[in-house]
């Protein structure tokens, strides 16, 4: 399988909560190198270094099951394992340290089909639309390149928008019939969920990033709560913090 070294994605995983990554996400990662990131969170009157002395055994088994996951679907994968008070502040953190241009929120996904791509008219749409077709790339998913427009104005720069993201995916490989186009009106947090729901994956970017911004902060974190699917929020910058992490 080939693999792009263009994106890396962050995977959190509560590793001592019970969470599984599904299959179905795995195999559609496998072309992209992802840091899975292991991860529990402590109360306050807990020191990270007396939880990862209580915890870390337990909580490295768990992580290195996932690894191997990830490693059978011929993904490039590496981990990072903390305890943390602030798991929002570990994922920002360590998606700056290790170049992680996107982050998985791994909900259940029984049958992975459709992904639906939610574009606004002023973000770095190559990008967004790299990322997608390195995911879509050796499978068979469709994908609908989705716009929200407040205005005339504004649908028509959506459309334009789309236009470029779809010849992105055509420039890599995938093929037109796989690729839709829609534009809207209405509110984009209520549309973009309601579209969702016909969709087995969500693809949203940060509304507008800031290195203070924290990752899930804005309209994209208000989508992953409500959203029942695994979703894919690309990010942008993000204050690096001095939390102690372990690495592996």
């Amino acid at each position: 399988m080939s693999e792009r070294h263009d994106h890396r994605i962050l995977v959190p995983i509560d590793v001592l909560g019970a969470a599984s990554i599904p299959t179905t996400v795995i195999d559609a990662l496998a072309s992209i190198p992802v840091v899975l990131l292991g991860y529990h969170e402590i109360p306050d009157q807990t020191s990270p270094q007396q939880a990862q002395s209580a915890h870390e055994e337990r909580a490295r088994a768990e992580l290195e099951e996932r690894r191997e996951a990830f490693e059978n679907a011929g993904c490039a994968v590496s981990t990072r394992l903390v305890f943390t008070h602030d798991r929002f502040k570990t994922f920002e953190r360590i998606a700056l340290e290790t170049a992680c241009d996107s982050v998985l929120l791994p909900n259940p996904a029984p049958v992975l089909e459709t992904m639906l791509v939610a574009i606004r008219g002023d973000v770095n749409v190559e990008h967004v639309a790299e990322l997608v077709a390195a995911i879509l790339t050796d499978t068979d998913i469709d994908v609908t390149l989705y716009h929200v427009a407040s205005s005339e104005s504004g649908r028509k720069r959506g459309e334009t928008a789309l236009e470029v993201g779809a010849s992105v995916l055509e420039a890599h490989g995938i093929e037109r019939d796989r690729i839709h186009t829609t534009v809207v009106d209405g509110k984009p947090t209520d549309a973009i969920l309601e579209a969702a729901t016909d969709h087995d994956l969500l693809v949203v970017g940060e509304s507008r990033p800031s290195i203070r911004r924290m990752i899930f902060r804005d309209r994209a974190e208000r989508i992953a709560r409500r959203s029942v699917d695994p979703v894919i929020i690309v990010r942008g910058e993000y204050l690096e913090t001095d939390e102690p992490a372990t690495d592996e």
